[in-house]
């Protein structure tokens, strides 16, 4: 079988030049065509709003004090009032209105911050458990119950609590323990030491009455 014929001096490689060129080609043309999706893309992307909104600065009446801050739209309650207002004493746990842990009253009445909205509660009274204390530092009776009976062991869902029964006590001052159990179900306790809460709630509206008639 006769050898292939060598190319004449000073010939290119055709068949091998012609594959580099096309790769250099598909690469170079790749990047063309990136380049300009990117151009026709970018202005569509960046006139889209951001997914919250912008911030609004509202005045709040929290703990009976007027407090400002810069809320989202879509921010809620247990939100402002922990990272925005440092009231960290409303605890944020399962964030679905669930545990009860982020239970702060409004207008005096229970409700999970978790599912408030913040910019809906403007003229409304919100307190938390730093504001169940009096002005000059006085614990409120449910809390000095707390510290009497030592009714929560990690105390996480401690302030939920101590907010529901406040909000309950102020329609039923003299509850029966199971009335309590009933006025306090929607918390959770993961510890699940509900006994020893009752008995803590139970004696915190017993304070709460003796010093009614005071």
């Amino acid at each position: 079988m006769p050898e292939p014929e060598a190319p004449p001096p000073g010939a290119s490689a055709g068949p091998a030049l012609s594959r580099r060129k096309f790769i250099l080609g598909v690469i170079a043309g790749g990047a063309v065509v990136s380049a300009a999706s990117y151009r026709l893309l970018a202005p569509r992307a960046a006139s889209r709003p951001a997914l919250l909104g912008g911030e609004r600065l509202l005045t709040l009446r929290v703990n009976g004090r007027l407090r400002r801050a810069e809320v989202a739209q879509q921010e809620t309650l247990a939100w402002t009032l922990r990272y925005k207002l440092g009231l960290t004493g409303t605890k944020l746990a399962c964030d679905r209105a669930e545990c009860g842990s982020c239970t702060v009253l409004l207008d005096d009445v229970p409700h999970y911050a978790c599912s408030v909205l913040t910019h809906t509660v403007r003229n409304r009274a919100v307190t938390t458990v730093e504001g169940l204390a009096a002005p000059d530092g006085k614990l409120h009776p449910l809390q000095q119950a707390v510290i009497a009976e030592q009714g929560f062991q990690c105390a996480f869902c401690m302030s939920g609590f101590l907010m529901a029964a406040a909000g309950f006590l102020k329609t039923n001052p003299n509850p029966t323990r199971t009335e309590m159990a009933h006025g306090v179900s929607g918390n959770l306790c993961r510890c699940q030491d509900y006994s020893k809460i009752l008995d803590t709630l139970m004696h915190g509206a017993e304070l709460m009455r003796k010093g009614a008639q005071a």
